[in-house]
């Protein structure tokens, strides 16, 4: 969507326009570095329950939608993050099996925390993890829970049992 007009790298497209404004290399190179930061956060908020995942992926697909539709576009089309934004975008949700393997990851990541890592003179941590646990838990709940539309799954299994 770019213009030809060799300013390319002052505007940015609009998503709810549609229509192109210029941006200043100064704030370009702000919303990229947050973007990064973020999309660093998010990444490691996979690995590491107690650190969300999601609101750190928005963040980076605001920052990239104001400054880079390079990056926009690679975050959407990443096989890691790409269809999980787009369903959460949607509003379709977040697939079961996700929720299942994030809360029991979560679950156990704090557990071990709570009774390994954190001495228990330092009871009110404890509590604290459980706090955060149950937060994360209430927000994963309350996201929709995605379903594949039933035909697509009957024509994967239609094709997996003629051996194709």
């Amino acid at each position: 969507m770019r213009t030809g007009t060799g300013l390319e790298s002052d505007k940015m497209l609009n998503n709810e326009t549609g229509e192109y404004h210029r941006i200043s290399t100064f704030k370009r190179l702000i919303y990229v570095t947050i973007g990064l930061i973020s999309l660093g956060l998010g990444v490691i908020g996979i690995f590491l329950p107690i650190l969300p995942t999601t609101p750190f992926l928005l963040l980076s697909a605001w920052c990239f939608a104001k400054s880079s539709k390079r990056l926009y576009d690679w975050l959407h089309t990443n096989r890691l993050f790409g269809e999980y934004l787009r369903r959460y975008r949607a509003g379709e949700g977040i697939a079961l099996k996700s929720k299942i393997f994030v809360i029991t990851l979560l679950w156990a990541t704090l557990a071990f925390s709570a009774f390994y890592a954190v001495p228990d003179r330092l009871w009110h941590v404890k509590i604290f993890l459980g706090v955060v646990g149950i937060a994360v838990t209430t927000h994963l709940l309350w996201i929709p829970t995605f379903h594949p539309p039933r035909n697509i799954k009957r024509l994967k299994d239609k094709s997996e049992a003629s051996g194709k």
